[in-house]
């Protein structure tokens, strides 16, 4: 797969991991040249003082991690777009007049575009469109991405003698929902409540679980999830080291070693389920 490019576009330094380290790393070690473009250095992330030391902003700290990831997974390069993390719904970081997500959509797509046409990859892959769990940040890079998609091959687009190229595909990352909806019904039982989720109980999960897009790919990555978990590891201001080890690092390995995919286009005709993001290509 020498001849292979796949280019991942996502918002914040650990969304590479978290989300798609797994299919990352496979298609790394399978020769594939695989790029990162992050649109923010994640600013406004909780980071405990002890992340802090010889670090002069939380920007530092996630970018360092993200670059110890990147290392790991096997990614060719990583390309930072310069935005300011937006924070989630209804953050006064919102209106930062640097926030990714008060950016013109066509201004973020113009941006990515530009490295589509660099880096000429077969198969992108980005958010759904609620952004994974609705983060302000998540969605405007999924709607910036499919509109890239869309600019990048317009000859009318000038950029730097660059000429328009097309991706043979685009996957939006997603998970199934039946699961979630168990467990939620489940962690009701022990007084939690699912709207309010997460480190701030700030992420609605009802809300997520209600909105249910198909699956048509999965690529299973056990042959790199050590890979993964290591990676993982780097992003430790954002609790990335618990997700290797003990009990649910073992369950994970052996029965949850999947990553699943929407695909954006070309449109899916069919009720196949894809096991390689380049199959066809």
């Amino acid at each position: 797969m020498s001849d292979k490019v796949l280019l991942a576009v996502m918002a914040h330094p650990d969304d590479e991991t978290f989300g798609t380290g797994g299919t990352l790393a496979l298609y790394a070690q399978r020769g594939v040249k695989v790029y990162l473009v992050c649109g923010t250095r994640g600013e406004v992330g909780d980071v405990d003082e002890n992340y802090m030391n010889g670090f002069h902003s939380v920007a530092e700290v996630r970018e360092n991690e993200l670059r110890c990831a990147a290392r790991i997974l096997g990614l060719s390069e990583v390309y930072f777009l310069g935005y300011r993390d937006s924070g989630m719904p209804g953050s006064v970081d919102n209106s930062h007049p640097q926030a990714l997500a008060a950016q013109p959509v066509e201004k973020v797509a113009r941006e990515i575009a530009h490295y589509i046409r660099e880096l000429k990859p077969q198969v992108v892959i980005t958010f759904d469109p609620i952004g994974g769990y609705r983060h302000p940040d998540h969605i405007a890079i999924h709607k910036a991405t499919v509109l890239a998609c869309n600019i990048s091959s317009n000859p009318a687009m000038v950029d730097d003698d660059l000429p328009p190229y097309q991706p043979a595909k685009l996957y939006f990352s997603t998970f199934p929902r039946k699961f979630m909806r168990f467990a939620l019904n489940v962690s009701r039982l022990f007084g939690n409540d699912p709207r309010h989720f997460g480190r701030n109980k700030d992420i609605d999960m009802l809300s997520i679980a209600e909105v249910d897009f198909p699956i048509d790919a999965r690529i299973d990555y056990r042959p790199v999830s050590k890979i993964r978990d290591e990676a993982s590891a780097c992003h430790a201001s954002q609790g990335g080291g618990n997700m290797g080890g003990g009990l649910l690092g073992w369950w994970r390995r052996i029965f949850a070693a999947e990553e699943t995919f929407m695909r954006g286009y070309p449109a899916v005709k069919d009720h196949h389920v894809e096991r390689d993001l380049f199959e066809g290509l």
